[in-house]
């Protein structure tokens, strides 16, 4: 039996994510994220078990690399709490610490995660951040575009889950693991 190798993608997290995750949650790990339909959250069906997210946030034209996501599960678990059993019900209780990471979000569907605490001090270096290669399904590459002496001037690229190539996956990941770790201030 051949094993698929895992991949890395890169996930962008709005203002108002950062915003909740900043107020509540820096230092922790979050257990869970969600995965959507509708355009207000991330679409993650090209991401498999085991395979790793990098959650972006963009501040002032500079990315920061917030937390790595390893994809444990898909599927609604006892920890997600009960199924709503009308609209006015939240949709996923269990999480309700983690709702800002789009737990009512239009179709939202729990993606069960191991992962490293919320940080917002990993600051992606202007060289990393213009040498960041993706990958698409027909194995294309490209770059961001927008980014300007080591800082991006806008972030619609960045838009999306988006599969990563093996090297820019492992300098986002060696970034992370030579990082002090992270205070709780921030």
């Amino acid at each position: 039996m051949i094993t698929a190798m895992s991949a890395a993608f890169t996930t962008l997290w709005t203002h108002d994510v950062c915003r909740e995750l900043r107020r509540h949650r820096v230092g922790q790990r979050p257990p869970v994220a969600f995965s959507g339909v509708h355009q207000s959250l991330p679409s993650w069906t090209s991401v498999g078990i085991g395979d790793d997210v990098f959650a972006l946030h963009v501040n002032r034209c500079v990315v920061y690399l917030v937390s790595r996501l390893r994809v444990v599960d898909k599927q609604r678990r006892d920890c997600c709490g009960p199924a709503p059993a009308t609209w006015r019900d939240p949709a996923y209780p269990g999480h309700g610490a983690w709702a800002m990471l789009g737990a009512g979000g239009c179709g939202a569907s729990p993606v069960h995660v191991e992962a490293t605490p919320v940080r917002f001090d990993v600051a992606i270096p202007g060289d990393l951040l213009g040498a960041l290669t993706w990958r698409n399904r027909r194995g294309e590459q490209s770059t961001l575009k927008y980014v300007v002496n080591g800082r991006l001037e806008r972030s619609i690229s960045l838009q999306n889950v988006r599969r990563l190539t093996d090297e820019s996956a492992a300098r986002l990941g060696a970034l992370l693991e030579s990082s002090p770790h992270p205070s709780r201030a921030a």
